[in-house]
């Protein structure tokens, strides 16, 4: 996008943060690698979807939990993919370079990232149920979406935009969707 004020600061930011990402990190099988299965397992929230799917068998409690967070993340993309994205329509970067690895390419428009949002919406919900496990929800999440910037999907402010985004998300979710251990006690006459 080109023109003054908001979206003309972003694409000199999105340019700086582009060059410096390429010339640090693009390039390098490895990295390549790990970036794209990243963002491969960031489609459709899968990897969200898995981790999820897998708690959701150890107990009823995380039964509930692995519900929760397939709704949230439900709405979450709705909310994203059909509503902001749809509003906002900004175009994806372009890249004249061959990709190293296949990779899908989305057809709604870059701005939010719905893999940023997804990771930080999923993170957070997550995060609520088994707080001790937040710092490695949360750098899976971070990894998941810096993966659309080293793929040259999302501009680095669609992705930071989509994770402030999931990170709000994930707070309302968890307040409106509380698990049955994480609901205020009840006050009435029996609690006096």
């Amino acid at each position: 996008m080109t023109g003054g004020g908001f979206w003309a600061a972003a694409d000199r930011f999105d340019a700086v943060a582009d060059r410096w990402w390429g010339r640090a990190l693009r390039g390098r099988p490895k990295v390549d690698r790990a970036f794209y299965l990243a963002s491969d397992l960031g489609d459709f929230s899968l990897i969200w979807h898995f981790i999820g799917a897998a708690q959701g068998l150890r107990s009823d409690r995380d039964a509930d939990a692995a519900i929760r967070l397939a709704g949230v993340l439900l709405v979450e993309s709705l909310v994203v993919n059909q509503g902001i994205k749809r509003l906002v329509k900004r175009p994806r970067p372009q890249t004249t370079e061959a990709r190293p690895h296949h990779l899908r390419t989305p057809s709604t428009s870059s701005f939010p990232s719905g893999h940023a949002s997804s990771a930080f919406t999923a993170a957070g919900v997550l995060s609520s149920h088994d707080p001790a496990l937040a710092p490695l929800y949360y750098a899976v999440a971070v990894v998941v979406a810096t993966s659309r910037l080293h793929v040259k999907i999302h501009h680095a402010s669609d992705v930071l935009a989509g994770a402030a985004l999931g990170a709000v998300f994930a707070r309302i979710a968890v307040r409106a969707w509380p698990l049955a251990d994480q609901r205020p006690p009840a006050i009435g006459p029996d609690a006096i």
